[in-house]
């Protein structure tokens, strides 16, 4: 990959303040760790996303998509390629009676404050969720007892020729932490969310509750992807993890967390080295005890320092 070759080629599709050459990852990521990208973009609106799909198509450039960057790792030797940022430059939303049309660049817990506004109900589970709302729709986000495949009424999706093509909320697939775009290489543009009325007072109380519940029970002091591991089936992976005596334990800078064994945690300057060796004899010792596979939430992109 020539560098200065692409970057005079995303000349001119984006503004120069929208690209940057060997931009330093762990800016990016709320695991606070990570090599360089040889270069990120943050284009601004669904023309220029597809206009760098195709070039990076045309070009046989390696890249990726990321949001908020609340469930990715990139390794200490960075992303050789092309990252494409869906963050606060691409979050606009329109609210009309009881639908929300949101791009997906837009952080879940800026989407519950203004509905809640608005006195709209059902997406008070979301909004405590540190991400935004297109890792949200990949993964069918949840918690406490609601999950995205309950409130999406559909969503545009693009592949890596720019096509966009809008699905309902049955042919999303919708699963445990698993939709049609973790089964096909596309990206959420945007989506539009159902609610029902609600009343303001109760709205406003509810997520308070929730947040709180958070903060007393999730270690969101330190910086990390959030619940490390998929819930193997019949169990709960913090209890697994707890019951191997794994609570507190630590490699390098990383560290399982005292308040929840489910969270890897960058507890004092760790590597993204660091968390994947924990992340991995987390996933050993698990399986050594107990004899049930994890497998992390977390995707890890990238390569390693040399």
């Amino acid at each position: 990959m020539d560098k200065k070759e692409v970057y005079e080629s995303l000349r001119r599709i984006l503004n120069e303040d929208l690209i940057f050459i060997d931009e330093p990852m762990k800016d990016h990521i709320s695991f606070r760790v990570g090599g360089p990208a040889d270069i990120l973009v943050r284009p601004r609106t669904e023309e220029e996303i597809q206009a760098v799909f195709k070039l990076a198509t045309e070009n046989k450039l390696p890249f990726f998509v990321k949001g908020n960057g609340t469930n990715i790792l990139i390794k200490d030797g960075g992303f050789r390629g092309l990252v494409i940022e869906l963050a606060d430059n691409f979050s606009d939303y329109k609210i009309d009676g009881k639908l929300v049309t949101v791009q997906t660049g837009a952080l879940l817990s800026i989407i519950g404050r203004e509905v809640m506004k608005e006195s709209l109900t059902g997406f008070e589970f979301a909004s405590g969720i540190p991400g935004s709302l297109g890792g949200a729709l990949a993964m069918n986000a949840g918690a406490y007892g609601g999950e995205m495949k309950n409130i999406v009424k559909s969503a545009r999706l693009m592949d890596c020729e720019g096509n966009v093509t809008e699905y309902t909320n049955e042919e999303m697939n919708f699963g445990y932490r698993h939709s049609r775009l973790t089964d096909e290489k596309k990206i959420a543009i945007s989506a539009v969310i159902e609610l029902e009325e609600g009343n303001y007072e109760e709205i406003k109380e509810k997520m308070a509750d929730l947040a709180y519940q958070r903060r007393s029970k999730q270690p969101l002091e330190y910086p990390s992807a959030g619940s490390t591991f998929k819930r193997p089936e019949g169990y709960f992976a913090g209890k697994l993890i707890q019951d191997s005596d794994l609570k507190g334990a630590s490699i390098g800078g990383a560290q399982v967390s005292e308040k929840h064994s489910g969270f890897v945690i960058n507890s004092n300057r760790a590597t993204a080295n660091d968390i994947i060796s924990l992340i991995e004899h987390v996933k050993t010792r698990v399986y050594d005890i107990h004899g049930v596979q994890l497998e992390e939430e977390v995707k890890i992109l990238g390569e390693d320092k040399e």
